[in-house]
C-alpha cells in the first residue's frame, strides 16, 4: 500500500473574505490507496471536491511513503523538498532525501517554492481592544476584524495558504502575524498587496519572507579546508544585491570579500577557499525591499557542518625518561592534548621500540596511553604517534620521540618546575595562566650537565586573543573595518594597565597586533577605531614599559627591532586612518600626539605635536598628516656610537605622493640644551639601512632642521664636543712655557727685592706682580693636574676646581689692584699712598673677594655638586649656555676686571703722551709718543689680563661655528697660555731696573745706583 499526501488548490468563487478579487486556499490531503490506481488519482479525487462556488484549479502529489515494518520511508517528489522547521530538527531530513518516519506522523514535504511571510504590522488605536485578554469578547471581535481586513488583501494573492495572528503588544498596537504561500510567491505582488494593505489600514508593515531567496549550499558535513561555492538565487529580480550573514556561537559576522571568502560582483555567489570551524554555522542570504508604507526582508537560511581537525600538542611523561642502576622498567605516559570542539574524533596510537602494549586513557580533551620502556632491550630511540579521524575520514597526527637518559649521559638535576633532563635538549613548559612557553637549555659539562637561564614566551592570554582577533580580520568574516575598529578597542584595553603587559613578549605580540592591521591593504580607520588605535599605540610607549623593549630583536627570520616594527606600522596606519574628525584634544594622548591640514599648491602646511612645529611645502600635498612619538627614540637602533638622541621622532605623511621638491621644516624642541661645541645632526629614518641618516636634512641652528623628504625625523647630538686637533699638545706646551717662566719670575723678584723695592711706588708694582705671578702659577699647575679628567677621583676634580677657580680670579684681582695703582698715579702724580693702607686694600681685593665668590658660588650649586657647580668632563666651571651656569661667576669678574684695566691703561697711555709733547722737540714728537704707545701697550697687557678678551670670543664662538671658531681658540690658547712668559719679559726682563739688579747680583757686584730713580709715571711704566 502507499500513502500519498497531496496538495490542491481551491478556487472561491466567492472569496474568503469578500473582497473584490477571488481568493485562493490550500488543502492538504492525506490518502491510502493501492499502487495501481495511483495514475487514477487526479480524477478519483475531483468528484469530491467539485461544487457550484468551489472548485479545483491544481492537484499535486508531494510525498511518496512506503510502508516499512511499524514505520514509514518518505521521501520528496520532484519539486518538492522537507521544511526548513524538520531539517533544522533532524539534520537527515533535509532537501529531497529519503527519511524515515513513525506511522502516525503528520509531516509531509513541502513545495520548493512554499514562501513563508513572518512579520508585524502597526495598526491605529482604533484597534487598541486587540490588547485585552484573548477570551474577552472585545478581543475576539477586534483580532477577527483585523484577520478580515488583511485577509482580504493577501488571500488574493496566487498560492496563499493561511494567515494567522499570534500576538499584540504596545507601540501603538503591533499585531505580530505568519502567513504562508504554497507557490511562488513574487516579491513584487508582495510590496503591492503590503503596501495595500498599509494604505488600507492606515499602517505600517515590517515583512520577512522565507522562500522566495533560495541558498544552495554544499552536502553536510564538508571536509576540513575544502573550497565550496553558496549560492543566493531569486526567480524575481529584487533590486539590489544581497547581504550574507553567518551565525557561529550565538555570534553574527557579514560575510565580505577577503582572504578566505570571495562574493561574485553581483554578490549573489560567495566562494570559500579554505573551510575551517570559523566557517562553520548558520548561514543567511537576504534582500531588502523599503517604501515609505513596509520594510521586506526576503531571506534564506542553510547551517554548514565543517567535520574538524585538531591542533594536536603531544608530550610525554616524563619528558626524558631517566634509565638509572638497577632499573630497568621505566613508567611512560605519552599525552595528546587538542582544544574543545564538537567534532567526535577516532584515534589510533602507533609505536616504534616500544614492546609494550599502549593503554588508552581518555579524559576529556586529552587523549592518552601508559607503557613501559625497557632500559636493556631498546635498540633504537622509541617513538609514539597519535592519529586523529574525524567524521569525514580525514586525519591528522602528531608523534613524539622518547629521548632515553641512559646511564652513562650527562643530565641536568631536577630543578623546581624544571624536571631532569638529558643534556644538549631543552626542557618544555607550559606558561602559567598565560599563552605560550617556558625552555630551558641543558649543556653538556666536563662531566654533568648544566642548566642554562630559562626563556620564558609567554603572551598575557588577552593579548594572545586580540592577536588572534587581528589576523583573521580580513578573511572575509565581517567588514574589514569594523573588525579592526573591534580590535583597537579590545588592544586600547589590555594596554591600558601597563603592569599586565610588562615583559616583551607581551610589547611584542601587541606591536604585531599594530603591524598585522597595517599590513591589510583596504584598512581605512573610521573615527572611533582610529582614537582607539591612538590610545593603545600611546600606552605601548608608556615609560613603565622600557625594560620591556630592551632586547627586541627577534629571531623569526625578520631582523627588523621592536621599535622599528612599531614605526613603521604605527605611520601606515596614521596615513590611511580618519583623523580630522577626531577633535583636537583627542589627538593629543600622553605618548603620541597628531595632526593634521589639508593643504592646497605650495602653501604652508604647518602642523604641531608636542611642541615641535613641522612646516611642509610641496606642489599638492593634499591632507598632511603629522605624529609626534615620545619615548621611541631610546629604542630604535642607533649605530652611532658618537651621538644619540635629543628629540622626540616625528613622522610627516602625505595624501599624494611627495614631489622632488618637497620642503619640511621642523622646530624641534630639545629634551636637552646644547652644551657648547657640541654638534647636532638632523636625521631621518631610512628603511633600507635601518638606521638614521643625514641624506636631504640639514641642521639650521639650536632645534631647527630642513629636510627635502618624508620620513621619520629626529635630532642627534653628540655625546662628546668637538675636539680642536692639536690643541691639548699646544696647551700643554705652552703651560709648560708658562710655569717655568713664572718660577723664573718669582726667583728672581726674591733676589733682586732688597735692591729694587727702594720708594712706595715700586713697593706697590712688585707686590703686585709676585702675586700675580703666584696665583698663575697654582692656577696652572692644578690645570696641568687636572688635564685628564678621567684619570682623577672626583674628590681631586672638585679641589682642583675651586683652586682655579679662586686662583684665576685672585689673578685677576691683583691685576686690577695693580691697575688702580697706575690709575692713582697717572690721575693724582703728586699724592702717593702708604704702603701699610695698599697693602690692606690689596690683600682684601686680591684674596677675599674671590674667596667670597668662589664660596658663595660653591654653596649655591648644591655644595659645589657635579653637574652644578662643576663639570667631571672638563675639571672646570659648568658652562650650558649664556648666562646660564656656574663659569658666569668667573666670567662676570673677570670682564668687568679687563674692562676697567683696558680703561686704567688707555688714561695711563693718554698721560704719558701729553707728558712727552711738553718735554720733547717738535719733530720728534709723533716718533716718540709712538715707541711710548707701543711698549705701554706691549708691557700692560700681560699685567693686565687683556689678552683673556679672546677669552670671550671662545665662549660666544661656538665650534660648529666654523674655522674661524677653531682660528679663535688658537689664539687664546697661545696668548693666554704664555701669559707667564709674557710677565717673565715684560715685568722682569724687560725692566731696566730689574735687569741691573739681576745682572749686578749675578756679577757680586753692589747693586746698581737707583738714586736716579724716582716715582715719577714714566719711570714706572719703563719698569
Amino acid at each position: 500500500m502507499w500513502l500519498f499526501i497531496l496538495i490542491y488548490i481551491l478556487g472561491l468563487n466567492i472569496s474568503q473574505a469578500a473582497g473584490v478579487e477571488n481568493s485562493t486556499q490550500m488543502y492538504y490531503v492525506k490518502l491510502l490507496i493501492e499502487e495501481s490506481a495511483i495514475g487514477n488519482i487526479t480524477d478519483l479525487l475531483r468528484p469530491f471536491v467539485n461544487d457550484t462556488n468551489v472548485h479545483v484549479d491544481d492537484l499535486q502529489k508531494t510525498t511518496a511513503c512506503e510502508n516499512i515494518s511499524d514505520s514509514n520511508e518518505c521521501s520528496c517528489e520532484p519539486r518538492y523538498r522537507w521544511s526548513d522547521t524538520l531539517c533544522e530538527s533532524k539534520q537527515k531530513c533535509c532537501g529531497d532525501g529519503k527519511c524515515t518516519f513513525t506511522k502516525t506522523s503528520p509531516l509531509m514535504c513541502v513545495a520548493n517554492t512554499t514562501a513563508t511571510v513572518t512579520g508585524t504590522i502597526s495598526v491605529p488605536s482604533t484597534y487598541s481592544n486587540c490588547l485585552n485578554e484573548k477570551t474577552t469578547p472585545e478581543f475576539k471581535a477586534c483580532n477577527n476584524k483585523l484577520l478580515e481586513e488583511m485577509k482580504k488583501v493577501y488571500s488574493t494573492i496566487s498560492g496563499f495558504v493561511s494567515l494567522t495572528i499570534s500576538s499584540y503588544r504596545l507601540g501603538s498596537v503591533i499585531a505580530t502575524f505568519e502567513m504562508t504561500v504554497a507557490y511562488d510567491l513574487s516579491p513584487k505582488v508582495l510590496v503591492e498587496k503590503s503596501n495595500e494593505l498599509a494604505a488600507k489600514l492606515q499602517g505600517c508593515l515590517i515583512l520577512e519572507t522565507s522562500g522566495v531567496v533560495r541558498l544552495t549550499m554544499p552536502t553536510n558535513p564538508v571536509l576540513y579546508e575544502s573550497k565550496h561555492t553558496l549560492t543566493c538565487s531569486v526567480n524575481e529580480a529584487l533590486g539590489g544585491k544581497p547581504v550574507w550573514q553567518l551565525l557561529r556561537d550565538k555570534e553574527l559576522f557579514t560575510i565580505s570579500t577577503g582572504s578566505d571568502a570571495t562574493l561574485s560582483p553581483d554578490e549573489t555567489v560567495a566562494e570559500l577557499k579554505k573551510i575551517s570551524e570559523l566557517w562553520a554555522g548558520e548561514y543567511t542570504c537576504f534582500y531588502q525591499q523599503k517604501s515609505n508604507e513596509s520594510r521586506i526582508i526576503h531571506k534564506a537560511s542553510a547551517v554548514m557542518d565543517v567535520c574538524l581537525l585538531p591542533n594536536i600538542k603531544i608530550t610525554s611523561i616524563p619528558s626524558f625518561p631517566h634509565c638509572e642502576k638497577d632499573k630497568d622498567l621505566l613508567n611512560l605516559r605519552v599525552e595528546c592534548q587538542i582544544k574543545s570542539s564538537n567534532e567526535t574524533y577516532n584515534v589510533t596510537w602507533t609505536k616504534q621500540g616500544i614492546s609494550a602494549d599502549l593503554r588508552e586513557k581518555t579524559e576529556g580533551n586529552i587523549y592518552a596511553v601508559e607503557t613501559f620502556i625497557n632500559c636493556k632491550s631498546a635498540e633504537k630511540k622509541p617513538q609514539v604517534r597519535c592519529t586523529f579521524v574525524n567524521r569525514c575520514n580525514q586525519t591528522r597526527n602528531s608523534s613524539i620521540d622518547i629521548n632515553i637518559i641512559n646511564e652513562k649521559d650527562q643530565f641536568c638535576k631536577a630543578e623546581g618546575d624544571w624536571e631532569v633532563t638529558k643534556a644538549g635538549f631543552t626542557a618544555v613548559l607550559k606558561c602559567k595562566d598565560a599563552a605560550g612557553i617556558r625552555e630551558r637549555k641543558c649543556i653538556k659539562g666536563t662531566d654533568k650537565g648544566k642548566w642554562k637561564d630559562p626563556v620564558e614566551s609567554c603572551v598575557n592570554r588577552k593579548v594572545n586573543d586580540v592577536l588572534e582577533k587581528a589576523v583573521i580580520v580580513d578573511i572575509g568574516l565581517g567588514s574589514l573595518d569594523e573588525n579592526a575598529a573591534r580590535v583597537f578597542l579590545d588592544l586600547e584595553k589590555v594596554t591600558d594597565k601597563s603592569k599586565t603587559i610588562n615583559t616583551f613578549y607581551n610589547v611584542n605580540a601587541s606591536v604585531q597586533v599594530l603591524l598585522t592591521l597595517s599590513e591589510k591593504q583596504q584598512l581605512r580607520p573610521n573615527k572611533t577605531s582610529a582614537e582607539a588605535f591612538l590610545n593603545s599605540s600611546s600606552n605601548l610607549l608608556d615609560r613603565s614599559l622600557s625594560e620591556s623593549w630592551a632586547n627586541s630583536t627577534h629571531n623569526d627570520g625578520d631582523n627588523s627591532s621592536l621599535a622599528e616594527r612599531y614605526l613603521s606600522s604605527v605611520e601606515r596606519i596614521i596615513q590611511v586612518a580618519d583623523i580630522q574628525d577626531i577633535p583636537q584634544q583627542k589627538k593629543k594622548k600622553k605618548n603620541i600626539e597628531v595632526d593634521s591640514y589639508n593643504c592646497s599648491e605650495w602653501t604652508n602646511c604647518t602642523n604641531k605635536v608636542f611642541g615641535v612645529t613641522v612646516d611642509l611645502k610641496d606642489r599638492e600635498p593634499g591632507s598632511v598628516k603629522t605624529a609626534g612619538f615620545k619615548e621611541l627614540e631610546k629604542y630604535l637602533p642607533n649605530s652611532d656610537k658618537e651621538f644619540e638622541p635629543n628629540s622626540i621622532i616625528v613622522s610627516t605623511t602625505t595624501e599624494r605622493e611627495p614631489s622632488d621638491e618637497v620642503e619640511v621644516t621642523l622646530n624641534f624642541v630639545l629634551h636637552r640644551p646644547r652644551p657648547p661645541n657640541v654638534e647636532i645632526k638632523c636625521v631621518a629614518w631610512d628603511n633600507n639601512s635601518r638606521g638614521w641618516s643625514e641624506t636631504g636634512c640639514e641642521w639650521k641652528g639650536e632645534g631647527v632642521c630642513v629636510c627635502r623628504h618624508l620620513s621619520s625625523f629626529a635630532i642627534l647630538m653628540s655625546k662628546f664636543p668637538l675636539d680642536i686637533p692639536g690643541i691639548d699638545k699646544v696647551t700643554y706646551a705652552v703651560l709648560a712655557i708658562s710655569v717655568v717662566s713664572l718660577v723664573l719670575s718669582l726667583a728672581i723678584e726674591l733676589t733682586v727685592w732688597v735692591a729694587v723695592v727702594k720708594t712706595s711706588t715700586l713697593y706697590l708694582r712688585h707686590t703686585a706682580h709676585v702675586n700675580i705671578s703666584l696665583c698663575l702659577l697654582v692656577a696652572d699647575l692644578c690645570f696641568l693636574a687636572s688635564s685628564r679628567p678621567k684619570d682623577i677621583s672626583p674628590l681631586w676634580c672638585k679641589t682642583v676646581v675651586v683652586l682655579k677657580h679662586f686662583c684665576y680670579l685672585a689673578m685677576f684681582f691683583w691685576m686690577f689692584c695693580l691697575s688702580a695703582t697706575l690709575l692713582h698715579q697717572a690721575v693724582f702724580p703728586f699724592h702717593s699712598v702708604s704702603k701699610k693702607n695698599y697693602l690692606k686694600f690689596a690683600l682684601v681685593v686680591g684674596y677675599v673677594c674671590p674667596l667670597l665668590i668662589v664660596t658663595i658660588t660653591f654653596l649655591a650649586n648644591q655644595g659645589g655638586a657635579e653637574g652644578y657647580y662643576y663639570s667631571r668632563e672638563t675639571c672646570w666651571l659648568v658652562y650650558t649656555r649664556l648666562w646660564v651656569g656656574s663659569i658666569h661667576t668667573f666670567v662676570l669678574p673677570v670682564g668687568v676686571i679687563v674692562f676697567i684695566n683696558i680703561f686704567s691703561m688707555m688714561v695711563v697711555i693718554l698721560k704719558l703722551v701729553d707728558r712727552i709733547k711738553v718735554v720733547e722737540a717738535s719733530r720728534d714728537k709723533e716718533k716718540t709718543a709712538s715707541m711710548t704707545v707701543l711698549r705701554s701697550v706691549i708691557f700692560l697687557t700681560p699685567v693686565f689680563g687683556v689678552t683673556w678678551i679672546f677669552g670671550f670670543a671662545v665662549m660666544l664662538l661656538d665650534l660648529t661655528a666654523g674655522p674661524i671658531a677653531y682660528v679663535v681658540n688658537y689664539i687664546f690658547t697661545l696668548l693666554n697660555g704664555l701669559q707667564g712668559l709674557f710677565i717673565l719679559l715684560t715685568t722682569c726682563l724687560g725692566d731696566k731696573l730689574t735687569r741691573d739688579a739681576l745682572v749686578s747680583r749675578l756679577n757680586s757686584r753692589a747693586p746698581a745706583s737707583i738714586a736716579d730713580s724716582s716715582t715719577k709715571l714714566d719711570s714706572a711704566l719703563k719698569k
